[in-house]
């Protein structure tokens, strides 16, 4: 699933595939919220791992989890 990451006060966010459930992201950028962690790292398809500071995070989007279409649709 892809997830998107908005940073506070940078002009990029942050975008790369994931191979954990959509409920996995949420409670994981929830846990490091509510108990103050200084980061939520996060490791991608690919095996790249991110670290974000949990101060600057100003949105997380977390994609569907329902496969691609490959061809036209009509």
């Amino acid at each position: 699933m892809e997830i998107r990451i908005g940073i506070a006060n940078t002009a990029r966010e942050l975008n790369f595939e994931s191979a954990q459930s959509a409920d996995a992201v949420a409670k994981a950028v929830s846990t490091a919220l509510e108990s103050g962690q200084p980061a939520v790292t996060f490791t991608d398809v690919k095996g790249n791992s991110y670290i974000v500071p949990t101060a600057g995070i100003a949105f997380v989007e977390v994609g569907t989890e329902e496969s691609r279409r490959v061809g036209f649709v009509a």
